[in-house]
């Protein structure tokens, strides 16, 4: 969130770009995945930047200058990080705690009602050397309460460490949304739908989700069986007790979202289909093939949020198995669909609306997602049918480059708003794919190695932006910019 992300705003800027998409910036777990975070209110002490840190009287140069970070510049090490990065920030944390200046109080005190559970959680996975919650001792696991008193104090400590590191990232993060604000860049957030099944959010709030007497979920979330997996998609999350949440007007979810929308300027809801019904299998099952459709809120739901929170910049995340229960209910909330160009041009998606000529202008478009190869990396692994089409329909040629048929196909779409993956900017390869569903071990690792940007890239992206009408409204249509 530091020198680095300032100068990719720049470069956003320069290349005529409003908004900026993002991951979810949670804590990430298990494969690495900021899908599966320890909590989704924390945010991810990698990204605070130890330089910035530097800055503002919180490290000294000593302390970090000369640690290996990973030897591969194009991915990054999480091992490494796990290994090297909280020894650093344990340093800094040591002084703000010493200090205490007023800011941090304050920040304690707003955030005591997430932060006081998170931080007891983290000192906790410390302690049982980062085994899940649900192999803690069952008076903590259970969260009883003289165990968590006595625990509370017994790790003060710990407990006041996790605490600091929050303070810097949300500290870094307030001003780095605010350098993108001043260079005419928005940022669009991301919420799964789900918590991780090892957080702070499940360990603290179990009467929420679909538990036994044990603590052990009954069923757990995932996708059923289709044309792309013959044993669909397995996700382990544990699922909501939508009717214990109902009662209290969706609190919980409320403050998620409020949360979440301060952060950020527009929120991309993941999974949006589920809040209609969503797939159960039960826990412990090998595949997802024995699962089963179950209801969620519905638009029930989504009437709260626009009756607690008022109308909200957010963007659905509906792909996937579509009813026509779903489509009425992202119809009524108003809020824009996705569309994603690598699905139009494979017949098991016939009739699914992703081809450009049959956008509405309340949609926003992809070339793909982070669950998709780059375009580049889908024209050397699809079948040649898809690929053929593709050519076809975008009028691609090799000379123009496959990636920049792709940019212009969603640019020159009526959808408001057109999104690409960096790597496609970049035209890079299977190489770069950041996600593979359904797998572990290799994912979330691709990094933009430096120098991969310039300005040459930024006029480029920019004269690309006007020619489509799609720079903002204030922004020069010309590609002078220094």
């Amino acid at each position: 969130m530091g020198k680095a992300a300032r100068q990719f705003i720049d470069f956003l800027h320069l290349g005529g770009q409003s908004y900026w998409q993002i991951l979810p910036i949670g804590p990430t777990g298990y494969g690495d995945s900021p899908y599966q975070s320890f909590s989704t209110f924390a945010g991810n002490p990698y990204l605070i930047d130890l330089d910035d840190l530097k800055k503002d009287g919180w490290l000294k140069r000593s302390e970090y200058a000369g640690i290996a970070w990973g030897e591969d510049p194009a991915k990054v090490d999480y091992g490494t990080l796990y290994n090297n990065r909280f020894n650093v920030l344990r340093k800094a944390a040591d002084r703000l705690n010493a200090e205490n200046p007023r800011a941090y109080s304050t920040f304690l005190k707003e955030h005591a009602w997430w932060l006081d559970d998170y931080a007891l959680f983290m000192a906790e996975k410390y302690e049982h050397e980062g085994k899940s919650y649900t192999l803690w001792e069952d008076d903590i696991r259970l969260r009883k309460p003289e165990a968590l008193k006595k625990e509370t104090k017994r790790l003060s400590e710990e407990i006041r460490f996790w605490k600091a590191v929050q303070y810097f990232f949300f500290d870094q993060w307030k001003k780095m949304a605010a350098y993108a604000h001043a260079n005419g860049v928005k940022i669009i957030g991301d919420v799964p739908i789900y918590v991780s099944p090892d957080s702070a959010d499940l360990w603290a709030n179990p009467s929420l989700f679909q538990l036994d007497r044990k603590g052990r979920p009954t069923e757990v979330a995932g996708c059923p069986p289709d044309g792309f997996s013959a044993d669909g998609q397995l996700w382990g999350n544990p699922l909501y007790n939508w009717n214990a949440m109902k009662k209290d007007h969706y609190a919980w979810w409320m403050k998620r979202i409020s949360h979440q929308v301060s952060l950020v300027d527009v929120l991309r809801i993941d999974h949006f289909r589920g809040f209609e019904s969503y797939y159960a299998i039960p826990y412990g099952a090998a595949t997802a093939k024995n699962g089963r459709w179950k209801k969620g809120p519905g638009i029930s739901f989504f009437n709260e949020v626009k009756k607690q929170l008022g109308d909200l910049d957010i963007i659905a995340e509906d792909l996937g198995f579509l009813t026509p229960e779903v489509i009425e209910m992202v119809h009524k909330t108003g809020y824009p669909g996705m569309k994603v160009l690598e699905f139009a041009f494979d017949p098991r998606d016939t009739g699914s609306g992703y081809l450009p000529h049959k956008y509405t202008n309340n949609c926003v478009v992809y070339a793909g997602t982070h669950d998709n190869d780059t375009v580049m990396g889908w024209f050397s692994t699809a079948d040649k049918e898809f690929t053929k089409r593709a050519i076809q329909y975008l009028h691609l040629d090799e000379k123009e480059g496959y990636n920049w048929g792709y940019i212009r196909g969603a640019y020159e779409s009526v959808a408001n708003l057109a999104v690409m993956q960096f790597q496609d900017i970049l035209g890079l390869g299977s190489e770069a794919r950041i996600n593979t569903p359904s797998t572990t071990g290799g994912n979330w690792v691709w990094r933009c190695e430096p120098g991969a940007y310039n300005k040459t890239l930024a006029r480029k992206l920019r004269s690309w932006t006007a020619l489509y009408d799609r720079l903002p409204a204030n922004e020069k249509t010309d590609d002078t910019l220094d």
